[in-house]
């Protein structure tokens, strides 16, 4: 199996979050996950797939974006669909890293979506990395590894998932001592409330002790002290049920 990939789904929709929101994308769900946040909306990608060569999931990632090719495109037009590698956390595997070299050589716009909590750095470098750092009320505000702000790149993106007060001044002191503002493009993104079906039993509860913050709230809270950040929301859970997957 050492050229195949758990794989929880694959498919096309639009990108919902990042400074790549509202475009195309292909979406490479793979399984696992070594954390166990408390707002995360995708516990199912814990276990739930199957093994993919990944000349298999290459082909299906060129089929879905088949639609968009164009012959007579400018060649320095940016290629769309983009294509995202998630979980579950796809740096565990480790074949997740020859997966966004090739499709990289295959010219496409790759992002990967990563928990903050492993090594970024043998990551491709045309790959934009977009990692979290995780706050208090995720519960595994202790799994940050730090050693990964020197890595960033001005391609990549730091997202903060803020569902208390404590996350936004949490994240506020790290935005200032480690001058976060200076590496790459920071995003807020507001903990949307999981469905029953989404609270799966494994996830960390939030600590005791915390304040829950509104959207709204959050909104002002950005503008009051003139953050540096990009606030967002998830488009795809404005379009479609939050609950629903493969969008």
């Amino acid at each position: 199996m050492s050229d195949t990939l758990a794989v929880n789904e694959i498919y096309l929709s639009l990108q919902g979050e990042s400074t790549f929101a509202g475009l195309p994308c292909v979406f490479v769900r793979l399984t696992a996950c070594n954390l166990r946040c408390s707002y995360c909306d995708t516990a199912y990608a814990f276990t739930e797939g199957g093994r993919m060569a990944l000349v298999e999931v290459l082909a299906q990632v060129r089929r879905l974006a088949a639609p968009f090719s164009d012959p007579k495109a400018e060649s320095r037009k940016p290629k769309l669909p983009l294509v995202e590698l998630t979980g579950g956390e796809p740096l565990l595997q480790q074949n997740s890293l020859p997966l966004m070299a090739q499709l990289c050589d295959e010219g496409f716009t790759v992002l990967v979506e990563t928990s903050g909590a492993l090594d970024i750095s043998d990551v491709d470098p045309r790959v934009r990395r977009i990692m979290d750092l995780k706050c208090p009320s995720s519960g595994e505000v202790t799994r940050n590894r730090w050693e990964n702000v020197s890595q960033l790149k001005a391609t990549d993106e730091i997202k903060f998932v803020i569902g208390t007060a404590e996350d936004y001044d949490w994240a506020k002191q790290q935005i200032v001592e480690h001058k976060l503002d200076l590496l790459c493009p920071l995003l807020m993104s507001w903990v949307h409330p999981l469905r029953p079906e989404q609270q799966d039993k494994s996830l960390k509860p939030v600590p005791a002790g915390q304040t829950p913050i509104t959207r709204q709230a959050l909104v002002e809270r950005i503008i009051a002290d003139a953050l540096p950040v990009r606030f967002q929301v998830q488009l795809h859970k404005i379009i479609w049920p939050p609950e629903q997957r493969g969008v």
